[in-house]
């Protein structure tokens, strides 16, 4: 693993701009996924652990992206490769995951929607910083 092809700076910078979305899309989306999550704010810890965790796996999420996209082009990445590699691993890895738990858990589709609708956006906002940034 060539760590030497990874841009810090657009790993942080990817992480923050897809943090951020996240925050939009929840805020936004906070009465649906409510319901469908069956929580009840009164209930809801006030912690702001969840919101760190977020923000760590999208750091790590930027840098393997950053791996992968710089691996799968040969050092030559562009927007376009970062936003494929990103639908894929979305498609493949994230979108598959959401369905299978939330359907053992007993989650309506609702849920996975907003959910997968969630980390799609992530993962296409790395891509994208990824992929027209990546060279150090």
């Amino acid at each position: 693993m060539d760590f030497s092809a990874v841009n810090w700076l657009a790993v942080i910078v990817a992480a923050v701009v897809a943090w951020l979305f996240g925050a939009a899309w929840y805020m936004g989306l906070s009465k649906p996924w409510l319901k469908a999550t069956r929580l009840d704010p009164a209930n809801m810890s006030k912690s702001p652990l969840p919101f760190v965790i977020s923000f760590v796996a999208e750091i790590v999420m930027a840098l393997v992206m950053s791996l992968i996209v710089a691996a799968m082009t040969g050092g030559e990445p562009s927007l376009v490769a970062g936003l494929v590699f990103s639908f894929v691993l979305w498609f493949g890895f994230v979108a598959t995951t959401l369905s299978a738990n939330h359907r053992y858990q007993g989650f309506d589709w609702d849920l996975t929607i907003i959910d997968c609708g969630h980390w799609l956006g992530v993962l296409l906002i790395i891509g994208a910083v990824i992929g027209w940034t990546l060279p150090p």
